[in-house]
């Protein structure tokens, strides 16, 4: 079993910038990516940004030039940061932390609760 404890996200006006935070705990052993999606009312749930275990990271078009996607930890902690700069209106969203692993007999991932982003003047 995998747990995601996610922190960060809340207001800021456009152009500021927000840090979001996701910790993987428990069965991580078979990890092959952290990431990020967010889901605005109305949407459908979307791909900001992932990193694999390797460290090579994938952006969405909107995202690629204003945030940034790390990991850090080890076997038994894994952390996912995604920072987030240049904030437009259209930023705002919830975001989810995704992680995707192999378990013993085939993949599975796990999303977390979700962590609210809003960009208004």
């Amino acid at each position: 079993q995998v747990q995601l404890v996610e922190s960060g996200g809340g207001s800021v006006q456009p152009g500021g910038s927000l840090w979001l935070s996701c910790a993987a705990s428990g069965a991580i052993h078979g990890l092959l990516s952290l990431g990020w999606y967010r889901q605005a009312p109305g949407n459908q749930r979307e791909l900001v940004a992932s990193i694999e275990r390797e460290g090579r990271p994938t952006y969405t078009d909107s995202a690629e030039d204003r945030f940034a996607v790390s990991i850090s930890g080890d076997s038994a902690l894994k952390t996912v940061y995604l920072q987030m700069t240049s904030l437009k209106p259209e930023d705002s969203a919830t975001y989810y932390c995704h992680y995707e692993g192999l378990g013993t007999s085939a993949q599975f991932e796990v999303w977390g609760q979700g962590t609210l982003v809003t960009v208004s003047s």
